[in-house]
């Protein structure tokens, strides 16, 4: 029998910058994010995990101690960096700019990170995971169960926007044998 490796990949809970639609820096949860997150403490979204990974920012730190979810900080579960537009709106951004960051899964003009580098290692930290077969928590980004979902189901990179993963869901794949399978997306707790 082939070994399984089950991933919950758990999604941080809302920020201002969420809320405001700016583009995240490392910034806390806001106190609708705390209260969310504290209300889903103890829900069954990964039951009896093997192993907890985090992003480093400290919105997925703060969601995974408000879950009691204690893990380990894995960098391949950073979000998406946006280069110089960290922090900044989404109305600040000139049209054209903004378009090709959205139509254009190579595009790098903010200085940050393309869609197609983080599915390169998005994929990479996936086929580092089942190395360790298992129950694996994840408290990440939407950005990375995007990628997660997108990989697993061997979509094109330009389907990145087409996926809605809202703040503080679960979502859950299998890896058995030869591949993943995307067993529920953006189930929010």
């Amino acid at each position: 029998m082939n070994a399984v490796t089950r991933l919950t990949l758990v999604t941080h809970a809302i920020t201002d910058a969420v809320q405001a639609a700016r583009f995240p820096a490392d910034e806390p949860l806001n106190a609708l994010g705390r209260r969310a997150a504290d209300r889903a403490a103890g829900l069954p979204c990964a039951t009896h995990p093997d192993l907890i990974r985090l992003a480093p920012e400290l919105r997925a730190t703060e969601t995974a101690a408000a879950l009691r979810l204690p893990g380990e900080i894995d960098p391949a579960l950073a979000d998406l960096h946006h280069g110089r537009w960290a922090g900044t709106s989404m109305d600040t951004v000139p049209a054209e700019d903004l378009t090709a960051w959205l139509t254009d899964p190579e595009f790098r003009g903010h200085g940050g990170e393309s869609l197609t580098d983080l599915l390169d290692r998005v994929r990479a930290w996936l086929d580092r995971t089942v190395e360790e077969p298992g129950r694996i928590v994840a408290v990440t980004h939407p950005a990375i169960a995007r990628a997660c979902v997108l990989i697993a189901l061997d979509s094109p990179a330009r389907s990145f926007w087409r996926l809605d993963i809202p703040p503080l869901s679960v979502t859950t794949l299998h890896h058995r044998g030869t591949g993943w399978t995307v067993r529920g997306t953006a189930r929010e707790l």
